[in-house]
């Protein structure tokens, strides 16, 4: 990135960092939820997508809520299946190193991350919680509230 592209970038969010966006407090599933009451549940919020973690509060993957919802319509999936079965699964590999999103990213980054990715999971800085979703809709509902 040129140094005239990321002082553009800079200047549209004026170093506001990801805390700035006043997420809502994440909404997860345990990977044992029940894909009928998946739906539900995401249909009554509104979310698209919705991280799916283990016993202990792990991100494990998430699941895409049309894409669900299409395979139970079409009789592929039956409503009392576990949401693991459907679920995409984060990759965990050395050769692509997670990235780290806290409430002190500045949004600059998470502009970047979500170029490549649906959504971001905001974490505490040890992972080990998932403290909000972060889409480029709200970067973007962010600037046009800013004026920026």
């Amino acid at each position: 990135m040129s140094s005239t592209q990321s002082t553009t970038t800079d200047d549209k969010f004026r170093g506001a960092v990801v805390e700035d966006l006043q997420l809502p407090p994440a909404f997860a599933l345990p990977s044992t939820e029940v894909i009928s009451r998946a739906i539900q549940l995401a249909y009554d919020r509104d979310f698209s997508h919705i991280p799916v973690l283990d016993r202990d509060r792990k991100p494990l993957g998430y699941l895409d809520v049309a894409k669900l919802k299409q395979e139970w319509e079409a009789g592929k999936a039956n409503p009392d299946d576990r949401i693991s079965q459907y679920m995409t699964k984060f990759k965990r590999k050395s050769t692509e190193p997670y990235t780290l999103i806290t409430p002190a990213t500045p949004l600059a980054d998470l502009e970047a991350f979500l170029q490549d990715n649906i959504f971001a999971l905001v974490t505490d800085y040890q992972r080990k919680f998932v403290l909000g979703v972060a889409t480029s809709q709200d970067l973007e509902n962010f600037v046009s509230r800013r004026g920026f």
